[in-house]
Order: structure tokens, then C-alpha cells, then sequence
């Protein structure tokens, strides 16, 4: 941190909106999302969408993954895929490690994250130490104690290899006995045994946590833990093989998304012939499908790897904050998750 004098004033005037996280359950959007499946272009994709992810629901062989990619979690979906931990309509969540750490847990703590009402020049924001994603604020010296939090957790394990859902297992169990926010994924997944997994977990604040825990157990001559990403992979793709049908309900895109929609090639290359390819599947995105990238690639161009199903699928290109508060809140009130069988992936590796 610069040694210059924070204008605390100035800082405080900036971090006077916070955001508000929209609750699913306080609307009821089945009318506008049946009128919308009448209409046209991302109007009826989205009802279309919307339709999938309740079949998958209605499915009772379905395991259900929700994958993030981008800020929705920042900009207000914080309390929405909270609500879907709680009321049991996904089973299993694989996201980027800012959607877990820099934004759920760092509120789990009792931070919180601010609309930027005017935006200086970001130099300005950044002699106050105030991070910006577009329109929304971060204190850094909050999201800081996010960092030493992951570091003191990282301090508290034995050594040795964790994979990213185990050590976010410990982030959950963390929060139910020091967090400061009721309604938080990492924390409610901890305590219905939903696994959480990230595929690049330290490109995000737990890096830095994580980074100076070794350094400090290496500075002492001792040993320490780890983040094992093969053990990511082999993990989630066993939740595949044992899940049977599995359907993918997709924010964004990035390494979540590929890493998902791998495990079923995965299997096969174990020996899992008979794992079928992801049964359901919808995307919400911006992304552009012509720069050849993952973000953007079509749910129909996966099926030609052997991942996805293209009978059961919906592209819907939209900014998914727009988005998802109707196709949850659709899928809340019409209730399929009420006689849903509560999966319990995180027990298969209860033994560790």
C-alpha cells in the first residue's frame, strides 16, 4: 500500500451505494418468461432456456452443475445462485475463483461491494484504493483482508496437496463459525455438501493468500499446502461418472466452462465408455462466437468434441444479470426443486 494519506472523505463519499443483491423469491417471473417465450429473438431464447433448466430440475436422474464465469456475483446475483444452493436446484458449482473468493467469501466476511454512482479517472481510484469491475466498486483494503484470511486458512491445514473444492470445503466451514453474511454460497454449499470447484483458483485473491503461505513456510524450513489441479479434474469428472445424466446451467463462459463440459472425455479416456454427454445445457453470454474462442463457442460446436447433447441446448446472448433473475426466479416458483433428491456430492470424498 503507497505510504501517501488515503482522502477517507473522498473514499467514503464513493462507497456511499451499496449494491443490492436481487432475492428470486420476493417475484414471481413465470408471467413475463411465458410472454417471452412468444416473442422473438433473446426474448424467446430465454424462455426457451428457462424451459431447460426446469426440465432439468423435473429430471430426477439430473445432476445439475451450475457454472460461473465474469462479475454477475458483484453486480447483484450474489443472493440468486445462493438461493439455488438453498433450495436445492443445483448440485455441484464449478466458477472462477473471483466469483468464489474476490466476491462471495469477501462478503461472507462482511464485506461489501458499491455502485460507482460517478467514476474518476482511475488513477483517483487508485490513490483511494478503490478497485473498479465497470460500474461497480471494491475497497482494496477490504478485499485485502479477504487475502489474510485465505493466508490464515492456508496456515491453519496440515501440508500437503488440496485439491480447489477441498480448500474452498475449509473457506465454507470458515464462514460458519467466523463469516458475517448468512446468505453465502461458499457457505451454504458447505453446509448442504455441495462441492465448489476452480479450475484456476489462484488467479484470484486466494493466489495471494496462498502464495505467501508458502513463502512464510518456506522462509521457515517447513513444509506446506497446496492447490492440486489434477486433483480438480479427476474429482469433478467423478461426480460425472457417478451422476449418470448431468445438465449444465452456464454463466459466461472461460476455463469453467471447458473444464465441466471435459469431464465426460475424461471419463471416456478412463475407461467410462457408457458416461453419456451432458444431457441439458444453456449459456447465457456476450461473447462474440466468431474469435474462435471457449467463451463463446456454441453449445452445438461442443457436441462435435463429444461433450454436449445439441438436442437439449440454448445459446442465449444476453448480459446475464439482465437475465438470470427472470430465469431463476422462473424456475423458483414453478417448484420442481421441491421434490428434488438432494444429491450430496461433496460426501464422496468424505473420507479425506
Amino acid at each position: 500500500m503507497s505510504d501517501k494519506p488515503i482522502n477517507d472523505t473522498r473514499k467514503k463519499e464513493l462507497l456511499s451505494a451499496q449494491v443490492e443483491h436481487i432475492d428470486i423469491t420476493s417475484f414471481d417471473a413465470r408471467p413475463i418468461v411465458d410472454s417471452m417465450k412468444k416473442m422473438s429473438f433473446t426474448s424467446r431464447d430465454l424462455g426457451r432456456a428457462t424451459e431447460i433448466y426446469n426440465q432439468m430440475l423435473a429430471d430426477k436422474d439430473c445432476t445439475i452443475f451450475l457454472v460461473i464465469a465474469g462479475s454477475t456475483s458483484a453486480g447483484g446475483c450474489m443472493d440468486l445462485y445462493a438461493e439455488l444452493i438453498r433450495s436445492n436446484m443445483v448440485d455441484c458449482v464449478v466458477a472462477t475463483g473471483a466469483t468464489i473468493v474476490d466476491m462471495d467469501f469477501f462478503e461472507g466476511l462482511g464485506h461489501k461491494h458499491y455502485q460507482a454512482l460517478e467514476v474518476p479517472d482511475d488513477d483517483t481510484l487508485r490513490s483511494l484504493y478503490i478497485d473498479r469491475i465497470y460500474d461497480t466498486y471494491i475497497d482494496e483494503e477490504q478485499l485485502q483482508d479477504c487475502d489474510f484470511t485465505i493466508n490464515a486458512i492456508a496456515n491453519s491445514l496440515p501440508p500437503g496437496p488440496y485439491s480447489s473444492r477441498a480448500f474452498i470445503r475449509e473457506m465454507g466451514k470458515y464462514l460458519v463459525e467466523h463469516g458475517k453474511k448468512d446468505n453465502s454460497l461458499v457457505k451454504l454449499a458447505y453446509e448442504h455438501d455441495v462441492p465448489i470447484f476452480c479450475p484456476a483458483f489462484v488467479d484470484s485473491s486466494a493466489g495471494f493468500g496462498l502464495v505467501k503461505h508458502q513463502v512464510d513456510q518456506m522462509a521457515k524450513g517447513e513444509p506446506y499446502m497446496m492447490i492440486d489441479a489434477v486433483a480438480d479434474f479427476r474429482e469433478l469428472t467423478d461426480i460425472k461418472i457417478k451422476g449418470g445424466e448431468s445438465g449444465l446451467l452456464m454463466i459466461g463462459g472461460g476455463v469453467p466452462k471447458n473444464f465441466i463440459q471435459d469431464t465426460v472425455v475424461c471419463a471416456e479416456i478412463l475407461g467410462h465408455e457408457d458416461v453419456s454427454v451432458h444431457k441439458y445445457a444453456v449459456q447465457i453470454t456476450v461473447a462474440d462466437v466468431r474469435d474462435g474462442a471457449c467463451s463463446s463457442s456454441t453449445l452445438q460446436e461442443a457436441a462435435s468434441w463429444g461433450k454436449v447433447s445439441t438436442a437439449i441446448e440454448q445459446m442465449v446472448f444476453a448480459e446475464a444479470g439482465s437475465v438470470m433473475p427472470l430465469l431463476a426466479s422462473d424456475a423458483y416458483h414453478r417448484g420442481h426443486w421441491k421434490t428434488r433428491e438432494k444429491r450430496r456430492w461433496a460426501k464422496l470424498f468424505a473420507g479425506e
